[in-house]
């Protein structure tokens, strides 16, 4: 086989290689741009969050405006209200930890309760932490009774919204009143509580005298590895790059 016969089938197969290498180049460069751009929107959110965790109180958000709140806009808002708790079956949320709470280690159970507000409306309070690692049902009772006098408090918090339960969520023990995940509309539901508004209130304060349930303030511990992730994604695309050019310098050479 003379030399032009063998150029045609080498030059195909350089230009095969070369699509496939910048079609790898274009998808690890598009990935390092999407994450530079993730980094941006993820320190906006930092910033928004702690701006809305540090800001003064406000008021409870009015009735007319709760069916437009929404968890990107309006989660982790500070607010105060006067409300009393309510003497209906409160529900224990099991917990591994906290990522909003400097002052949570290990596991124990939150403690959610129904509070009426002075127009006769319902809204969920996640009174606080319970050092209760073996979700006793009992020990929760001691800890939420003494919040319910009867008599109105003035509550200060974060605005908070329901989770959602994953594949692996273990199931709600509507017996032991033990949940899984942060869902006070399934509690509402389960236990009677009636029209609860669309959001919680993780209380900040008051504690109680006994400091059980523990309300505390929320900080933000959001990851921000985007621009690690976007070097990495860059590199790899220069690599794929310096490889096809080596190789195709070797082809020439040979």
């Amino acid at each position: 086989m003379n030399q032009t016969q063998t150029a045609a089938p080498r030059r195909r197969g350089i230009f095969g290689l070369a699509l496939i290498a910048l079609i790898m180049v274009s998808v690890l460069a598009s990935l390092g741009v999407w994450q530079l751009r993730r980094k941006d929107e993820k320190r906006a959110l930092i910033s928004a969050l702690t701006e809305r965790l540090a800001g003064v109180p406000g008021a409870l958000p009015a009735v007319v405006e709760w069916p437009a709140l929404t968890p990107a806009r309006d989660e982790f808002r500070r607010v105060s209200f006067s409300a009393s708790f309510e003497s209906k079956p409160d529900v224990m949320v099991y917990s591994s930890g906290s990522a909003v709470r400097d002052d949570i280690n290990g596991p124990g159970t939150w403690a959610f309760v129904p509070a009426r507000l002075a127009d006769g409306r319902s809204v969920v309070i996640n009174a606080g932490f319970v050092q209760n690692t073996m979700q006793d049902r009992a020990q929760q009772d001691r800890a939420v009774k003494p919040l319910v006098t009867g008599a109105p408090v003035t509550l200060t918090g974060y605005l908070r919204f329901p989770e959602t339960a994953g594949t692996l969520t273990p199931a709600d023990d509507v017996a032991k009143r033990l949940w899984f995940v942060r869902d006070h509309r399934t509690m509402a539901k389960a236990f009677g509580w009636g029209e609860v508004a669309p959001f919680y209130i993780d209380l900040e304060s008051p504690a109680p005298a006994s400091g059980v349930p523990k309300p505390g303030p929320l900080h933000v511990h959001l990851k921000d590895d985007h621009l690690q992730y976007a070097i990495t994604w860059f590199g790899l695309a220069l690599v794929v790059a310096a490889a096809f050019g080596f190789w195709v310098v070797g082809q020439r050479r040979s």
